[in-house]
């Protein structure tokens, strides 16, 4: 399931400096992120993983990261607890362990459909898969 946003329109001044297409990629699906019902924008990680404590396993949430070198955060309610797995975006893609897309809602997608067959398994986790 899916956490509902209260994400405002507007594209985020924070990122760094991008080609022109990059820029294109990034503004064309932050405009489908907002768009979503799981798109919270500037949501520190503390107050992502309150919002999901109380929520179904696999209830999950996109925040804009934290971090500088990232431009989005995956949280999601995992049994033992929240996680939040960084969005990297290199060269026009968005990616996810090995997975990628020019979209971050499709690059969800496809770890969605992926993870049905193939666990995701990050440090973060504690071993615990994600499916």
């Amino acid at each position: 399931s899916i956490l509902p946003s209260p994400a405002p329109p507007g594209l985020p001044d924070r990122f760094r400096m991008f080609r022109s297409c990059e820029w294109e990629v990034l503004e064309r699906s932050l405009n489908i992120l907002q768009a979503s019902d799981f798109y919270w924008g500037p949501l520190s990680v503390g107050e992502a993983h309150a919002k999901l404590q109380q929520e179904p396993v696999g209830t999950y949430l996109v925040r804009d990261s934290s971090q500088g070198n990232c431009l989005f955060s995956l949280s999601v309610r995992m049994p033992k607890g929240p996680v939040s797995l960084r969005i990297s975006f290199q060269e026009g893609y968005f990616r996810l362990k090995n997975w990628f897309s020019d979209c971050v809602v499709r690059l969800l997608e496809l770890v969605v459909a992926g993870t049905r067959n193939n666990p995701l398994h990050f440090d973060e986790m504690g071993g615990t898969p994600l499916v």
